[in-house]
């Protein structure tokens, strides 16, 4: 399949009542498929992803493509968006705690590299907390500076652990002894 193909079988997936904020839809990916603006068809097809329950596999195409395409970030923001449908959606408001305070000096890297350990209320036999591992992919930015704030998706290791949280919970991060941060889950989603 060529990325032409891969882009024409995600919009076959979209529901045509589906729109972006600028009211565009998949009519208008059609059209920039026809006039070979693969990257303008890939950036809205993204963007139409976040206004619907995509079904498994429409990511991952999107990610194919990109990956053709040699867009990296862009693929791995597909590919996390592949794994939220398989594990679920987890978005919280992220403060990290200043460099003056904390272990982290530099900034937290954006696209999902990040694997921190978090105090999501879990504890072991002796009341201790247990601390479980999530991905964070920080939204709207390539990294998030200490002392900066941004909302975050999170991908943890086992989404099972994870399934009680609720908007409004407060989480903790941990890269080492010191908490490194907190945050308060914005929104769960289960997976589709």
């Amino acid at each position: 399949m060529d990325v032409v193909e891969i882009l024409e079988a995600a919009a076959l997936l979209v529901p045509e009542d589906v729109a972006t904020g600028n009211d565009l839809t998949v009519c208008d990916v059609w059209d920039h498929l026809v006039h070979d603006e693969w990257e303008v068809a890939l950036d809205l097809l993204q963007e139409l992803g976040d206004g619907w329950t995509a079904p498994t596999g429409f990511w991952e195409r999107l990610g194919r493509s990109a990956q053709m395409l040699g867009f990296e970030r862009s693929r791995e923001w597909c590919w996390w968006r592949d794994a939220e449908t398989r594990e679920g959606v987890i978005r919280a408001d992220l403060v990290l705690r200043p460099a003056d305070q904390t272990f982290r000096r530099t900034p937290v890297p954006g696209a999902g590299v990040l694997r921190p350990m978090w105090d999501i209320g879990n504890r072991r036999h002796d009341g201790e907390p247990e601390l479980d591992i999530a991905r964070v992919w920080v939204e709207f930015a390539p990294a998030l500076p200490p002392g900066g704030r941004a909302p975050v998706r999170l991908l943890p290791l086992d989404p099972g652990r994870w399934d009680r949280l609720v908007p409004g919970d407060r989480i903790t991060l941990y890269e080492c002894a010191e908490a490194g941060g907190t945050a308060t889950i914005l929104e769960t989603r289960p997976p589709v």
